[in-house]
């Protein structure tokens, strides 16, 4: 059910019926009600419509005003009775005095789409509000151009980070322990030196006994740390976390870990923290690789040891043909990349990490002129529109 608040012009009464069937029609194509609220229900919701239901609606709008500023408006109007006129006028006025919205207009499959992304995206927002991110350990030095803004997440989004030391973290994993669940179990099950398996779900154990004590929703985690000091990888550990829900992210990249929370609040896919490897711009396709993904996003997987250091443990996953997304969002919120591809196969070589999709794209400008980092989210699926919805209702400045 989506809530709306509507205005019009008591001139407009011969048009209550087109208003009606208006409302019904799009409601049919939502697939669900458009329900008519009073104004203090419309305030409450997280996500309602405010519909111009007519010309001459101007003034009936002024007088509430002062109630609707603080919030995003967006406007349904219709292509009868002179809505559409008055939608903009009101727009106009709304943003010169502050505040801010958009019109909802157009053909109905059209404009249901884009209302059902809106309220997905208002949902996927409320999710975040009062949650945490996790950083144990400082983010990995190579990582030059991967900082974060905390104020600006937390006031746009609600979302708080907390710093974990990386002394914490080895402290837990030197106590050798985990509980089973599905997952380490399914790792354990699988072919590979069962030595360091169990030292690999060691640190695991250790990756989720902090998630619970800061009470996070996601962590990253500066693990390259980890081969001198345990002789392992947070691989496996990272894969566990992921499968269970927990966002787990690689080097202790924070706008990385943020992408992976709004992708993953907007989406509920699995993902898959990569990098692009190489670009093929002859044939439109381009590889990206990562050494840890959750078990339970590829079609197919095996273990196999981290790339860079030939230790650990990684798992190597592979997919079948289909639409993806590729996303990522800075760590101040301020920019965001979203496009949307098709994972052609998984190729496999000795010289990348360990899970390698080789995807079509058509464009590699934005990865060659103005990237946001080097790790990227993907997941399964065509989610374009919806990530771009979020950042609408975000109030995102270009």
């Amino acid at each position: 059910m989506i809530d709306f608040y509507q205005i019009r012009s008591p001139l407009a009464a011969a048009s209550d019926g087109h208003m009606t069937r208006f409302i019904n029609e799009l409601g049919r194509e939502l697939g669900e009600e458009l329900r008519r609220v009073e104004l203090e229900e419309y305030l409450r919701d997280d996500f309602a419509l405010l519909y111009v239901a007519s010309g001459g609606s101007e003034g009936y709008f002024l007088e509430v005003f002062d109630r609707l500023k603080e919030r995003k408006c967006f406007i349904l109007t219709s292509g009868e009775s002179n809505s559409l006129a008055a939608s903009m006028e009101i727009l106009s006025f709304l943003k010169k005095h502050g505040g801010s919205g958009q019109i909802l207009h157009g053909d109905t499959a059209a404009l249901a789409g884009k209302i059902r992304a809106l309220r997905n995206a208002s949902r996927a927002a409320s999710s975040l509000r009062g949650k945490k991110l996790g950083c144990i350990g400082e983010p990995s030095s190579w990582l030059i151009a991967s900082d974060y803004d905390a104020a600006a997440v937390e006031k746009k989004l609600g979302l708080g980070f907390v710093r974990i030391p990386m002394e914490e973290l080895l402290a837990e994993i030197a106590l050798a322990k985990y509980e089973d669940n599905e997952y380490t179990e399914m790792f354990k099950k699988a072919p590979f030196a069962p030595e360091e398996t169990e030292k690999a779900l060691q640190i695991c154990g250790a990756f989720k006994r902090l998630v619970d004590r800061y009470g996070l929703c996601g962590v990253s985690v500066r693990c390259f740390d980890l081969l001198d000091t345990v002789h392992s990888t947070g691989c496996l550990g990272l894969s566990v976390l992921n499968s269970l829900g927990i966002w787990g992210g690689c080097e202790g990249d924070m706008p990385a870990l943020l992408s992976m929370a709004v992708l993953g609040s907007i989406t509920g896919e699995d993902l898959f923290m990569c990098n692009p490897s190489r670009f093929d711009t002859k044939e439109g396709c381009a590889t990206f690789a990562h050494c840890t993904l959750p078990v339970t996003m590829p079609d197919r997987f095996c273990l196999n040891t981290h790339f860079e250091s030939g230790i650990g443990v990684a798992v190597q996953g592979s997919f079948d043909e289909g639409p993806c997304t590729l996303f990522k969002c800075s760590g101040d919120l301020s920019r965001h990349f979203a496009a949307e591809a098709r994972i052609l196969e998984t190729p496999f070589s000795e010289m990348l990490c360990r899970t390698q999709v080789r995807l079509a794209l058509n464009d590699f400008s934005y990865f060659l002129t103005d990237p946001i980092g080097n790790h990227h989210i993907l997941c399964k699926g065509s989610h374009a529109e919806e990530i771009e919805a979020f950042f609408e209702l975000l109030g995102e400045k270009a």
